[in-house]
């Protein structure tokens, strides 16, 4: 069993995440802020987090949570997998894929367009987990 984290400001979306990956056998902490997620890490290291691009106090409030976790990762030697959520794709012309993935710009593993298809989500949650040994 892993232990996942799912950062999202809509409690609507988390709950429905929460459950199917709950399903799958996985414990599952929500938050609603990058600062609760934040708190959160700092008490327990996820396996995996599942984190939305954009939170009402900043547009660029995943990417930033993203880069900074990671950072604090490196000093740990402790690489937390993030599967990125956006709508972003939908909402403006700038388009993420895989392509864009970076270690300085963008340190995530993979993402997932909202509207989420959650069979992809948990496809993707279990990929994560075995590529990482955290099953």
């Amino acid at each position: 069993m892993a232990y996942v984290l799912i950062v999202d400001d809509d409690e609507d979306f988390s709950s429905a995440v929460s459950t199917v990956v709950t399903s799958a056998g996985h414990e599952v902490v929500t938050c609603e802020t990058t600062k609760a997620a934040l708190v959160s890490v700092r008490n327990r290291r996820p396996d995996l987090m599942i984190l939305d691009v954009m939170f009402p106090e900043n547009e660029s409030a995943g990417f930033d949570f993203a880069r900074e976790i990671q950072a604090q990762a490196k000093v740990s030697n402790e690489k937390i997998p993030i599967l990125m959520l956006t709508a972003i794709n939908t909402k403006s012309p700038v388009g993420f894929n895989s392509r864009d993935i970076d270690d300085a710009w963008l340190p995530v593993e993979d993402f997932v367009e909202k509207p989420v298809d959650l069979s992809v989500l948990i496809s993707k949650v279990t990929r994560l987990l075995e590529k990482y040994n955290r099953l």
